[in-house]
């Protein structure tokens, strides 16, 4: 058998090696990296608007690790590689003169002082749990290391074993190290904070005090003499960098661990980016932990607070819940700010602002304010008042709810319900009709981050014309959505909650009004559950709300009481903004009469007001009638009088039950003249206008009269206004006359069950009809 010739045996050599290197190429390309590379618990770190902590959750392992930095700062990234590699750049992972340095003073120690480990191999190390130092433990270090190399590269090896490094007791990592022992971000660690931080993962256990804390010291020093001689700092930078004493492990901040809770729970990265104000939360934290010492004693324990800037839509603030009492009987872990409670007003002025919008009414229009039902709903005012009629602002500004409620009535639910779900409000989950005409006064339910960004985008409106969404992330861009209320109606909305003393706190609001303007609104839920109070500078725009987390009333409760002193007080802490001025390329001029504030026809005296340039209001003032009358100022018509002998007169007229209630506030206003007598049968034919309203019941009203203990069924006291205050009126009950009132027209009639007609005629034929139902038992 001949002997292969030598050429053909070293191709056969340079084969086998290429195999070799081929396989060992395949090896490092495809074998599966360590676990913990793709699935590492970190804690989650909740960062403001400038890295600062605001809180943090431990992961589920108890241990205090960070996401990874992005890259290593290089002032620690300088000081690691001076301590622990220095060759770090130029080999593949293992170091062979690291290796033979390590065996040799090994050898002369008599024992293992030097493992020759490079920085590759102790992220090996780490991946691994830290198996035993054994010589076998330590050649798999050796290739996992350059399988580390090849796959990873040297910048990626650096942040993956700094952020994985142990930093003493539970803290891990480069990121939780800075934070707990230095109180900042790696990037700002000085030259003596990256020294130390490179030198404690050879011994963690040096931090804690008592634990020969000197060589600790003196480990760090020796590090700082090295960077010197390297030339990366100087002598002074290096005394310096020595009279920096070593830290103690500080606590990490907890500023707003409710909405650490809500953001995580969605959260992609452990590291979430705010854009909230670390400074400015832990200020509001104070005042509203001051706040709440004072409402407890009340029974009122919770409080939660937002504060939203204007100038980019963020949140700056928010105070998810401080609880003083039972902390579990009143949730003190629950996210308040972000669970939907009982809306009380808060949601007038939006309706107000989409009225003004869609020229449905101007601020200066005058809405119904007397005693209403609808289909068995009966709104009240707070103060059990009527006015008659009111100035549409002035009824937002003192939060009445009749006219609220007719305003609703005219605007339409669903519209309503749409335009709020469109802008924001994501509680509402009925359908609108099942709200009904309560939606407006608290029967919905809304969480305070959305109602105060409702309000903060109002304002961003009125100033910039501009109102996107609000974040409070600082790395989510909101796609801008289309708000419904443009920059006049928000201007004219904001107008009206502006300057106006809430009953309660007029006196403490008389203390502000002075130092800075504010447009606010307060509310307060059925039962005195849930109290509001929302108000905008020119800047912010502050949410506050009170009550008790488990739903308990409280009889303190309220808006105006309860959540409007410590918004005022967060105004205060804020500090004063110039308030926007009027957007006049959105607003009009319109001619309004001065009684009414309906379009002048004519008939009125009439002054200008401003309007939204886009809206479309149309209604003529319904209030001014032209009458003629006599020479005594009696009325009279041409049927009756010589057209030479009559004088007209432009007259302000409210329908009865509107002018009875409007005249006790307003002593100025003038009821019709009555008619000559001579003049009342043609007068009837004219005017289709009754001069008399029923108060009690409403129209198509289904009363119940009781049966008395005498076994008689009971009455219902039926209640009537004239324009005329010397008036008669006469009584008919379906086919029966029941006699006659002068002055007050009240009556108690009693019916049997079914369908009857109250038929009522005044002292000059004027006749009224009502229809109502009595119940059977």
């Amino acid at each position: 058998m001949t002997k292969p010739s030598p050429s053909r045996r070293r191709r056969r050599i340079l084969a086998a090696l290429l195999l070799v290197v081929l396989a060992a190429l395949a090896l490092l390309q495809f074998s599966p990296l360590p676990a913990p590379l793709q699935r590492t618990d970190y804690a989650v770190l909740m960062l403001d608007r400038s890295g600062r902590p605001l809180a943090a959750r431990i992961a589920a392992d108890q241990q205090w690790r960070f996401a990874p930095v992005e890259t290593l700062p290089d002032k620690y990234r300088e000081a690691l590689l001076t301590f622990e590699d220095r060759r770090f750049l130029w080999h593949p992972g293992v170091d062979p003169l690291a290796l033979v340095r390590a065996t040799v003073a090994n050898i002369r120690a008599g024992r293992v002082v030097s493992g020759g480990s490079t920085l590759t191999m102790q992220l090996a190390r780490l991946l691994r749990d830290d198996p035993p130092r054994t010589l076998w433990e330590k050649g798999r270090e050796a290739l996992l290391a350059l399988q580390l190399e090849w796959r990873l590269g040297k910048s990626r090896i650096l942040v993956e074993y700094a952020s994985r490094a142990p930093f003493g007791g539970n803290t891990v990592g480069l990121r939780a190290a800075a934070w707990r022992y230095f109180q900042r971000a790696p990037d700002d660690l000085s030259w003596a904070e990256a020294a130390l931080l490179a030198v404690l993962p050879n011994s963690p256990a040096l931090i804690h005090p008592g634990r020969q804390r000197q060589q600790l010291l003196a480990k760090r020093d020796r590090l700082l003499e090295a960077l010197r001689q390297r030339g990366l700092i100087d002598a002074d930078e290096l005394r310096l960098a020595k009279l920096e004493p070593l830290p103690r492990t500080a606590r990490l901040p907890s500023l707003a661990p409710h909405l650490l809770d809500t953001l995580a729970a969605n959260a992609t990265s452990p590291l979430i980016h705010t854009t909230l104000d670390a400074g400015l939360q832990q200020r509001v934290n104070a005042l509203t932990e001051q706040h709440g010492r004072r409402l407890a004693n009340d029974g009122v324990h919770n409080l939660a607070v937002v504060v939203i800037d204007h100038r980019d839509l963020a949140v700056r603030a928010y105070v998810g819940n401080v609880t003083h009492g039972d902390r579990r009987e009143y949730g003190a872990a629950v996210d308040i700010a972000g669970r939907p409670r009982s809306t009380g007003s808060v949601l007038k002025p939006l309706l107000y602002g989409l009225m003004l919008q869609e020229g449905l009414l101007l601020p200066d229009t005058l809405v119904p304010d007397l005693p209403t039902n609808y289909g068995g709903y009966s709104p009240e005012n707070f103060d059990r008042e009527y006015r008659g009629a009111v100035p549409a602002h002035e009824a937002l500004a003192q939060s009445l709810n009749i006219p609220a409620v007719r305003m609703l009535r005219q605007y339409g639910v669903a519209r309503f319900h749409d335009r709020l779900r469109a802008m924001g409000m994501s509680t509402l989950f009925r359908d609108a009709e099942n709200y009904g005409l309560t939606l407006v006064l608290g029967g919905a339910e809304g969480k305070l981050m959305e109602l105060t960004a409702l309000y903060a985008r109002l304002m961003a409106s009125a100033r910039d014309g501009q109102a996107a969404p609000v974040t409070v992330l600082s790395d989510v861009q909101p796609l801008p959505e289309p708000f419904p209320i443009g920059a006049g109606a928000a201007w004219l909305t904001l107008e009206a909650l502006r300057d106006v003393a809430r009953p309660g706190t007029a006196r403490q609001w008389r203390l502000y009004r002075s130092s800075q303007a504010i447009a606010w609104k307060t509310g307060t839920s059925y039962g005195l559950r849930d109290a509001w109070a929302i108000g905008s500078n020119g800047r912010y725009t502050v949410g506050v709300w009170a009550g008790n987390g488990n739903g308990e009333p409280a009889p303190a409760l309220g808006g105006a009481t309860t959540a409007a002193p410590l918004m005022l007080d967060l105004f205060s802490l804020l500090g004063p903004a110039e308030w926007p001025q009027a957007p006049l390329g959105d607003l009009k001029e319109l001619q309004v009469c001065r009684d009414d504030g309906y379009l002048a026809g004519g008939q009125c005296s009439a002054r200008t007001v401003l309007a939204p340039l886009d809206s479309h209001f149309q209604a003529v003032t319904p209030h001014h009638l032209r009458v003629h009358v006599d020479d005594q100022g009696r009325r009279v018509h041409s049927g009756c009088e010589n057209v030479a002998a009559m004088s007209a007169r432009d007259w302000f007229v409210l329908p009865p039950a509107q002018a009875y209630f409007y005249r006790f506030r307003h002593p100025e206003y003038r009821p019709l003249p009555a008619w000559r007598e001579d003049c009342a049968d043609g007068a009837r034919a004219l005017s289709s206008r009754a001069p008399m309203a029923v108060i009690y019941p409403h129209a198509g009203s289904a009363l119940y009269l009781p049966v008395e203990l005498g076994g008689q069924r009971g009455g219902a006291v039926f209640r009537v206004v004239h324009e005329r205050d010397d008036a008669e009126l006469f009584w008919h009950l379906d086919d029966r006359y029941l006699g006659r009132t002068a002055h007050f027209h009240e009556w108690a009639i009693q019916a049997a069950p079914g369908w009857h007609t109250l038929t009522l005629v005044d002292d000059q034929g004027f006749r009224l009809r009502r229809r109502f139902q009595v119940l059977s038992h």
